[in-house]
């Protein structure tokens, strides 16, 4: 009888066991989280662009000649920096270099005649003046008196005569120096030849109105840079010049730049119907920022609306529907869902106004499975 209860009770043991060892095998596995500690900090409230913005230079001209003809002379290429006023592309003109020199003649010859005609009418005032006082003193006939006078006042007229001549001559010169100038492109500032469309030899014609055509000289001023970005309309009227933005370029690894908005387009794009935009423009608050980049980057801004400093936040990525977040439960080991009161956020940054402390954890992978109220967890360490 003894043995039977000893045989009966190693039974039960053994089953006993055999069924906490099936449950502890069924039980809930710990759910691996990611975790980020609330602290405290700046929080903004920002707006970005919707679509990729554009590196720009501040000054850029694509220049064309007015008139049509031969290039002649092409003294710069690509990438070279040029002077305000240099000579960037000459078409053929020895026709109108000719007519310059010519005009530039007539007026030394003009001038040479004011000079001879004035002198002459000089002479004449005094032999006029001479044979009124000899008139006067009965030493010389009045016809003889008269005569000097007459005399006078034609060479008076004709030096008068001859200034008008010169400053024909220099109108004439002026005429044919504008024609030189259209034969010819300059720099309008000093900047980078950005690009050439032809080549020396190559004839070339002005584009017709209404058909655009490639300039003949693409020159840029890479001195001063911004970015001009799409935003949405519905954030547009919040925005205003003069708030600060920060800047960031893909070539650039994401790095990001102080700026401020300089400009809002007085008009919505409509080129998308259903994604209409106003474009803004974001200088580079500190201009050595751009010394080395291109116009053409893409970038982008992130306009900073407001700001708040010193205040207990989380990642915005922690924050689940209904302003709850999931916190972590050290001494458990799970995690449970809290309310909590938010302010200004962004795309990294949540304000805490009540309901969390500084130091406090929370889940920041709300979107793995598992991840609810109540779950055992363990830590999984961020390695992003």
């Amino acid at each position: 009888m003894l043995k039977k209860h000893r045989l009966l009770l190693i039974s039960s043991i053994v089953v006993i066991i055999i069924i906490l060892i099936f449950g502890w095998a069924k039980r809930p596995k710990p759910v691996a989280v990611i975790i980020a500690a609330s602290d405290q900090g700046e929080v903004q409230r920002t707006v970005t662009n919707t679509r990729a913005g554009t590196l720009k230079a501040c000054r850029r001209a694509g220049l064309s000649p007015a008139i049509g003809g031969q290039i002649s002379l092409l003294p710069v290429k690509e990438g070279d920096k040029v002077k305000k006023g240099q000579i960037l592309l000459e078409m053929w003109n020895d026709d109108i270099s000719a007519q310059v020199s010519l005009a530039k003649s007539e007026i030394l010859a003009s001038e040479s005649r004011i000079k001879e005609a004035c002198a002459m009418a000089k002479v004449a005032r005094r032999e006029a003046a001479r044979q009124s006082k000899l008139l006067k003193k009965g030493q010389a006939s009045v016809g003889s008196a008269e005569r000097a006078v007459g005399d006078a006042e034609a060479r008076q007229a004709a030096c008068q005569a001859a200034k008008s001549s010169a400053e024909v001559s220099r109108a004439r010169l002026a005429v044919a120096q504008a024609s030189l100038d259209r034969s010819q492109l300059k720099a309008p500032f000093d900047g980078t030849v950005a690009e050439i469309t032809g080549e020396l030899g190559e004839f070339v014609t002005p584009s017709p109105i209404g058909v655009p055509t490639p300039p003949a000289v693409d020159i840029i001023d890479t001195s001063c840079l911004y970015v001009l970005a799409p935003i949405d309309e519905v954030d547009a009227p919040e925005i205003k010049t003069g708030m600060p933005a920060r800047i960031s370029l893909d070539a650039y690894n994401k790095q990001f730049f102080k700026g401020q908005v300089r400009r809002i387009s007085p008009y919505v794009l409509d080129r998308e119907k259903q994604a209409r935009t106003v474009d803004i423009e974001v200088k580079f608050i500190i201009e050595n920022d751009n010394h080395s980049m291109l116009p053409g980057y893409s970038a982008d801004v992130e306009v900073i609306l407001d700001s708040h400093a010193n205040v207990i936040r989380i990642p915005t990525e922690a924050l689940l529907e209904g302003q709850k977040v999931l916190v972590y439960d050290k001494e458990n080991k799970s995690i449970y869902e809290k309310e909590v009161k938010t302010g200004l956020t962004n795309w990294k940054y949540t304000e805490v106004l009540e309901g969390l402390a500084a130091g406090e954890q929370v889940v920041t992978s709300i979107d793995r499975d598992g991840v609810v109220d109540g779950a055992q967890v363990k830590i999984e360490t961020d390695k992003k």
